[in-house]
């Protein structure tokens, strides 16, 4: 069975983009693939620093986040836009995560990984552009992300106290996203 790891840039209480992602991981187990939810706001990791890395070695926060992109086979990934870009707590985890311990390959955290990605932001754009930035960077590491994402714009007013999507077109579409990476990861398993 798949394995798939489900988390926000946002470590915001009642964030949008937690929202998102639990929609998404919806679809992927309803395709058939185990999923596992977690938020980063559990992965207190200082800012990278590799002096820090130096004296301090990779905090345990960090070496907990890494592990469990290990175990997993793909990714949905979901995050807020700041100044046109991804979160700062999203690429401090990513930075951690990407450090080696001992001799194990580089970037083993990401290499051979599928990821989708997915925005949710008050603007008008949902958090379009950031996306753009996410996808370079985990192109970068050895993660293929699939072409399909979503950004939900106004998301103030597009989510219901339950936590779901108000449009039933939006939510289709978002529980699609975690179906298609859950049947591509199946396929390739066979």
């Amino acid at each position: 069975m798949a394995k798939i790891l489900a988390f926000s840039g946002s470590a915001r209480t009642d964030s949008y983009n937690q929202k998102l992602v639990k929609i998404a991981a919806f679809g992927a187990e309803q395709a058939g693939s185990q999923v596992t939810i977690i938020s980063l706001s559990d992965f207190a990791m200082p800012i990278f620093n590799q002096d820090f890395e130096t004296a301090e070695g990779i905090p345990e926060a960090a070496r907990q986040f890494k592990q469990l992109l290990i175990e997993h086979d793909g990714f949905l990934i979901a995050s807020p836009e700041y100044n046109s870009a991804f979160s700062p707590l999203l690429k401090n985890a990513i930075d951690w995560a990407s450090r080696r311990a001992g001799d194990e390959p580089p970037l083993l955290a990401y290499r051979g990984k599928m990821a989708v990605i997915m925005a949710a932001s008050p603007g008008a754009l949902g958090g379009l552009r950031g996306l753009v930035f996410l996808r370079l960077l985990l192109s970068n590491i050895g993660v293929t992300v699939l072409p399909d994402q979503y950004a939900v714009a106004q998301a103030g007013q597009a989510f219901n106290a339950d936590g779901g999507l108000l449009d039933e077109s939006a939510r289709s579409t978002v529980v699609n996203l975690g179906a298609v990476l859950a049947k591509t990861l199946i396929k390739l398993e066979q």
